[in-house]
């Protein structure tokens, strides 16, 4: 552990969301401060040791920001390179700059992937409505348009059903770079939580499954509906894209089962809404394994000690609170969010069913 944080050392996270708040519960245990930057509302700085309020583009503030840490981490993908080029100069940066500059667009996230040897769903690069057509022709209907940066939660993507929808998809990526993905006929989708640590070492927590709705994840079930074999292919295939990029911290794997095998949908170089369960269903959830990873701690083995089911609350959903709050053998995790809007992640709920 010669390399490892001291204890009052100071983590930097960029994004101040809900993920940023469970990471910095996680870093106090561990004993670090954190100290959020984010240009808006950042639910994190209600348990975070300091806050930056600035944009990405003022080089002042970040060079302060990362002057008064020790380590730095993300919550979110979509930080710029300007940014991530300023602050690497002054201050580790786990997980690396190259997994990000990879997951922000989703072109080069595939050609990544199958360049690892990986399945993904068959692709087509969209510089412009000319190329639409021919994809559309080449790879069929449906098929789903999608904005190759920023797109999340059903954001910047579009279904197409058959030929006559091509204008209107198009304009409805206003302009941007976009791809389209062909599509998969899957049993079910799951996604892996892995991390990798300073020395190299990869642990996996176990598979979920989950149910998406308008884009959006509404649960995450674990154990998922995999064999034997299953499971160690997506620990493995996790494994190989978590060495290939040399990567520190907790990274997130989309995946669909098909009868042909496990088809990797995309990645997400941080803690994700799909690991949420770990926090009621293992000793050391994601959060935590993410603060050991980045600070150089060992991490922990991520075995799974019960059976969860975590359900986002979104919404009007948090008109359930009073229930959920007395319905036994269920964790209720509050993000802080002063507004209730349809479709925003206010809360998330785990339930132990076994």
């Amino acid at each position: 552990m010669t390399d490892a944080l001291a204890p009052g050392s100071t983590i930097g996270i960029l994004g101040g969301g809900q993920l940023g708040r469970m990471l910095s519960v996680a870093a106090s245990r561990l004993g670090y401060l954190t100290h959020i930057y984010e240009p808006g509302d950042a639910p994190a700085e209600q348990v975070a040791h300091a806050r930056t309020k600035a944009s990405y583009e003022d080089l002042g503030a970040l060079e302060a920001f990362a002057k008064s840490v020790d380590v730095i981490t993300y919550e979110f993908e979509n930080v710029p390179a300007t940014a991530l080029d300023l602050l690497e100069a002054l201050r580790p940066i786990r997980p690396g700059t190259r997994a990000l500059a990879i997951s922000q667009d989703r072109l080069t996230e595939k050609t990544f992937l199958e360049g690892l040897g990986l399945t993904c769903a068959p692709f087509r690069d969209i510089p412009d409505a000319a190329s639409l057509i021919a994809a559309i022709e080449d790879l069929g209907t449906p098929a789903i348009l999608k904005t190759r940066r920023m797109g999340y939660d059903g954001k910047g993507q579009v279904r197409v059903d058959g030929p006559e929808q091509i204008e209107a998809a198009f304009a409805e990526m206003r302009g941007a770079d976009a791809i389209l993905e062909g599509f998969v006929g899957f049993q079910r989708e799951i996604s892996v939580i892995a991390a990798r640590g300073l020395s190299g070492e990869v642990v996996c927590f176990d598979p979920g499954e989950n149910v998406h709705r308008d884009g959006i994840l509404r649960t995450t079930t674990v154990p998922a509906t995999l064999t034997g074999a299953q499971r160690t292919d997506a620990a493995l295939l996790a494994g190989r894209i978590l060495n290939a990029l040399d990567y520190v911290g907790v990274l997130g794997v989309e995946l669909f089962v098909t009868p042909a095998g496990l088809i990797v949908n995309e990645i997400a170089p941080r803690v994700h809404n799909s690991g949420h369960w770990t926090q009621a269903g293992c000793a050391v959830d994601q959060f935590e394994q993410h603060i050991r990873a980045i600070a150089g701690l060992p991490l922990g083995d991520g075995q799974r000690y019960a059976d969860v089911v975590m359900e986002n609350l979104i919404g009007d959903d948090m008109d359930r609170l009073p229930d959920l709050l007395a319905a036994p053998d269920t964790q209720v995790h509050l993000y802080g969010k002063a507004e209730v809007r349809p479709g925003r992640k206010m809360a998330h709920v785990n339930r132990i069913t076994r």
